[in-house]
């Protein structure tokens, strides 16, 4: 039998308790408590924010490496028509949730970490109306950022066709808190002995990956990327495309069919933990010459050097 106790006690017993992951957090902001905190055990959420238990809200995650904060504003934008899009409102303004993000990062005291910013509908209750919601929430956290291996780069990595079908069109594009067919997919992947699943959509074309998006450089040399109509517009490729369109012969967003990528001189995930991956080896089947491609590689240097740019000094 559990005992009975008081606040005191139970804060006590709650603190004491082992916190997984716990050296891996820098800093932490809530917006209701109103402060940055370093003490990754206080990194509590509410049980009855509806973010908790309905999945109701959205998140962004950027990096910032070598003292620099990555795309900031790009992933501001792109919460800003999520959150739009389930009629979610922040519970302060966007500029103050932008000084908020850099005062968390630099709170941390590293010069490389992930930042993730967490919009809810807030606490309230444990029902499915957002009215019983008075205000949304505000969670920003930074913490260790797990960049690939070098191998993977070197060697290049797997991926294949999960069972998991593509989210429907108005999901897919918003990047809500909902991930479970994420996890599925990343979690099947782990099962087979694949590094990254790939999901398709009801007419079997190419969707995105799990957490990230993917494209193909065919025998041409063109770029193609599938269209944003079951997967997410992702900021990495966005600003992918804007660094290199100048160096292909072109770029075009269309569907791509499974035999397409069997075909491919080059397939490419890309994410904002990794940038741009090749990948070598599809379904099991080699991919060209089963070696990482140069456009992949190309991307790399040019996301690095726009980082070093163009990122947020911390």
């Amino acid at each position: 039998m559990a005992n009975v106790v008081d606040g005191k006690r139970y804060m006590e017993a709650m603190l004491a308790v082992e916190r997984p992951g716990a050296s891996e957090i820098h800093a932490f902001y809530e917006h209701r408590v109103g402060l940055i905190c370093t003490d990754p055990h206080l990194m509590l959420m509410p049980w009855d924010d509806h973010l908790v238990h309905r999945g109701d809200g959205v998140f962004e995650a950027m990096k910032f490496v070598d003292g620099r904060l990555y795309q900031l504003d790009p992933h501001l934008e792109r919460m800003k028509r999520s959150s739009s899009s389930i009629f979610l409102e922040p519970p302060c303004s966007w500029e103050e949730i932008r000084e908020l993000v850099i005062e968390v990062c630099r709170a941390g005291g590293r010069d490389m970490g992930m930042l993730r910013i967490f919009l809810g509908r807030g606490p309230g209750g444990f029902g499915v109306y957002p009215s019983e919601c008075p205000e949304t929430s505000l969670y920003i956290v930074a913490g260790d950022l797990h960049p690939p291996k070098a191998s993977v780069y070197e060697n290049g990595a797997t991926a294949f066709k999960t069972s998991i079908p593509a989210k429907q069109s108005y999901l897919a594009t918003i990047k809500s808190i909902d991930y479970l067919p994420n996890v599925l997919m990343k979690r099947e992947a782990e099962e087979q002995g694949y590094d990254f699943p790939f999901c398709f959509d009801a007419n079997g074309f190419l969707a995105e990956g799990a957490t990230e998006n993917v494209c193909i450089i065919n025998e041409n040399g063109s770029m193609i990327i599938p269209e944003f109509t079951n997967a997410l517009a992702g900021t990495t490729l966005l600003r992918a495309v804007d660094l290199i369109k100048a160096e292909m012969p072109s770029v075009t967003f269309r569907s791509i069919s499974e035999d397409q990528l069997y075909l491919a001189r080059e397939i490419i995930i890309v994410g904002t933990t990794g940038d741009a991956i090749s990948v070598v080896r599809y379904n099991g089947k080699p991919i060209h010459d089963v070696r990482p491609g140069p456009v992949a590689k190309r991307i790399r240097e040019l996301l690095n050097a726009d980082l070093h740019e163009n990122g947020i000094p911390l």
